[in-house]
């Protein structure tokens, strides 16, 4: 039996890889939301790139209205996130620094790109934590560790349906509008 004999034997043999249509967009939003929590968690207050890598597609990019297009691929943007997760580790540069993301409520919508994938919009805030000093909210007050708002912006998330592996992979994210954070809650809130 020939080498291409033989190859078309076994493929013929092996079962195929079931491809799954992409979800409803009510399961599709749902999806998002816990991809997002494990994304911002894996690259802010967890500090830990390898929760997210499954997340992101190989071939994703990253542009921000502040540093233009800031990666290129997964790997660029894990390998900077383990190099800054790092320092914050005893000993390191930063050591003991912590910073959050947060969804402002409400803000997030989820829209089909046909069969495709799915295109996320929101706003967040971002957070450190920091000392407060002592007395800020009276004598008795010993101060201490305290998350202050540093900032916001607006992001776009590009999340491709992996038809073979059954989930999305964010593929580009889009991220402007940074400066201070919107207020909360917002203008319009309860009506």
């Amino acid at each position: 039996m020939t080498m291409l004999m033989l190859s078309l034997a076994l493929a013929a043999s092996s079962p195929a890889q079931e491809v799954q249509p992409i979800p409803s967009l009510e399961e599709a939003t749902a999806q998002i939301e816990r991809n997002d929590a494990q994304l911002f968690w894996g690259f802010f207050e967890g500090c830990d790139p390898d929760l997210v890598e499954g997340l992101l597609h190989p071939d994703y990019r990253m542009i921000h209205d502040l540093g233009g297009l800031v990666a290129t691929s997964s790997e660029q943007l894990l390998s900077e996130s383990r190099r800054q997760c790092a320092a914050r580790q005893p000993g390191g540069r930063n050591e003991g620094y912590m910073n959050r993301r947060l969804l402002v409520p409400g803000s997030r919508t989820v829209t089909p790109l046909g069969e495709w994938g799915v295109l996320e919009r929101g706003a967040h805030t971002f957070h450190e934590l920091r000392m407060r000093p002592a007395g800020v909210y009276g004598e008795d007050d010993p101060g201490g560790p305290t998350w202050v708002q540093t900032g916001g912006a607006n992001y776009y998330h590009v999340w491709q349906w992996m038809a073979e592996e059954g989930r999305f992979r964010l593929l580009e994210s889009i991220s402007v509008d940074h400066g201070a954070a919107p207020d909360y809650p917002p203008e319009n809130a309860g009506g």
